[in-house]
């Protein structure tokens, strides 16, 4: 029986005729005998000819082949070639005293039957099964299907990935502290050497908003779940990461990432309804029951419509990815007995444990016009700087993911994809303080909303076909939302340039002078592929 993440992965396993005993060789031995009728044989030509191939377990080792083989030598005319269907397989085992290590198909490239024309034909499908003794332990067992040519090892690329990330957060460091420190410093030496010249001078550039940018940011409710899902999710991707490391994600173990996923989100859930309650809450809001449950449904939501959208399809296409009526049920009843009550736990408990939001300087009463603004310092053209930088980071990563899920690959390298991750973090991070600050500078205060910016990882896959569209859409979703999380959590990086704003810079920090920045205290508180043959 398949298991919670095997179901959600679209596996479906039988159970095959062939018979493998420990030790015991078998020289073709006969499967079956049938004749195939004519809807048949069409039916498994347009198979061989789509390059279907089969996937089979034996003590829980893959075993991989194809069914057939088209003819295509000296034929210029596709209606020229010849369709075969393998019928004899041989498995080739070696084992080590009482333990399977490894297990391999060979198709018998002279035993076929072909399936060019359309007519009943007979077929006798056989089987041989040898045994070899091996030298190589049970505990490195699954090493070959993790170095196997067929998996992306390329470990060259996967370092010039890192290489080409460390390169770009070394650039964003040294531009963000160049611009940072080269103004910055001029108005420590402007305000420092008169300040009651500076007193008499009008106030320009980010200095001017400083009664604007603490104003508490539009759809307040929603940016407040948003930044909760984040954090849940980011607390999610952290666990996963931790288990992936120590070895839990190994090469086909069948539905484990799925089940892991969908047991660490219960879980965690409670961590999205104290994060998103207490910060409404610190935003002076009032409904935060009805911010707690768009807590619970802007990510589960759009999962859900994701969902029925996809089990219509695979269910009229009768496709394995059609979840179980039982299946539904299973995760039905997590969500209502596992996930929804440690929302609302961890709502209450935000609620109640609350702080004060204290910014350092008066919020004006009513909001100052933001003057026009030139094209490229507009909202679109900055999410697409910002997403830019952190995709060109990730790319690379981004394809092998891709090809693990949607192709034949296995993704197995965590580690490089760990570190990848966190110069995502990094790179996030630096480019949300330098894009904070030019648009402060061009007195530009509603700098909450604008951290939201992911779409930038749709860009790959926007040319595919309707599955991969849809759940990369939801990809980009979920990124959304963490990676509006890590760029709310550096605002207290971004402290540096608010704060200066609630203390009118030197007036009140005259000493600092050309010493750098005075220290600041915070304001506030294994991809399984199976196919239909």
């Amino acid at each position: 029986k398949e298991a919670l993440g095997e179901v959600l992965n679209g596996d479906r396993l039988v159970s095959a005729p062939y018979k493998l005993n420990f030790r015991e060789e078998k020289d073709s031995s006969v499967v079956c005998k049938k004749k195939l009728s004519k809807d048949e044989v069409v039916f498994f030509r347009k198979a061989v000819e789509k390059d279907y191939y089969f996937q089979m377990y034996y003590d829980d080792l893959p075993i991989w082949g194809f069914i057939g083989k088209v003819d295509k030598e000296g034929k210029a005319d596709p209606s020229e070639y010849k369709y075969y269907l393998y019928k004899h397989i041989q498995f080739d085992v070696l084992y080590n005293k009482d333990r399977v290590i490894e297990i391999s198909a060979r198709m018998d490239p002279h035993l076929l039957v072909d399936l060019t024309e359309d007519k009943e034909v007979d077929a006798e499908f056989m089987y041989t099964v040898k045994w070899k003794e091996t030298d190589t332990p049970f505990e490195k067992r699954m090493e070959r299907y993790s170095m196997s040519s067929s998996l992306p090892h390329h470990l060259e690329i996967h370092w010039f990935s890192i290489i080409n990330s460390c390169v770009t957060v070394l650039l964003l460091t040294g531009f963000l502290a160049t611009i940072l420190m080269r103004v910055l410093k001029n108005d420590f030496i402007k305000y420092g050497q008169d300040e009651e010249a500076a007193d008499d001078q009008e106030e320009t550039g980010w200095k001017y908003i400083h009664g604007d940018v603490f104003r508490f940011p539009k759809y307040k409710s929603l940016f407040a779940a948003a930044l909760g899902s984040g954090t849940q999710l980011f607390t999610l991707t952290v666990f996963i990461f931790m288990l992936a490391l120590v070895g839990v994600f190994y090469p086909y173990n069948r539905g484990a990432l799925f089940t892991a996923l969908v047991v660490i989100y219960a879980l965690t859930s409670g961590i999205a309804g104290y994060v998103a309650t207490s910060f409404y809450c610190q935003l002076e809001g009032t409904n935060w029951v009805r911010n707690l449950l768009l807590t619970g449904c802007l990510f589960c939501g759009p999962l859900f419509l994701t969902f029925c959208f996809l089990n219509t399809v695979a269910i009229a296409y009768s496709a394995t990815a059609a979840l179980p009526f039982g299946t539904i049920v299973v995760i039905v009843l997590i969500w209502t007995l596992v996930t929804s009550p440690l929302l609302v736990l961890g709502g209450i408990a935000g609620k109640n444990s609350r702080a004060e939001f204290q910014a350092p300087c008066r919020t004006t009463k009513y909001p100052r016009e933001i003057p026009p603004l030139p094209w490229y310092r507009s909202a679109i053209p900055q999410m697409a700087m910002a997403g830019f930088l952190p995709f060109s980071a990730i790319y690379i990563e981004l394809y092998y993911i891709f090809a693990s899920v949607w192709g034949h690959r296995i993704y197995t390298i965590y580690s490089i994809l760990f570190i990848v991750f966190i110069i995502l973090l990094i790179v996030t991070a630096f480019i949300t303080v330098a894009l904070t600050y030019f648009q402060l500078a061009a007195e530009d205060h509603e700098w909450w909303w604008r951290y939201i910016n992911s779409i930038f990882v749709f860009i790959s896959p926007m040319v595919f076909p309707l599955w991969w569209i849809n759940w990369s859409l939801y990809l980009c979703l979920l990124l959304v939302l963490l990676l509006c999380t890590i760029r709310y959590v550096w605002f207290y990086a971004n402290l540096v340039l608010l704060w200066l704003h609630g203390v009118h810079l030197l007036r009140i920090l005259p000493h600092a002078g050309d010493s750098g920045f005075p220290c600041l205290a915070i304001l506030c508180a294994s991809h399984i592929q199976v196919y239909q043959v």
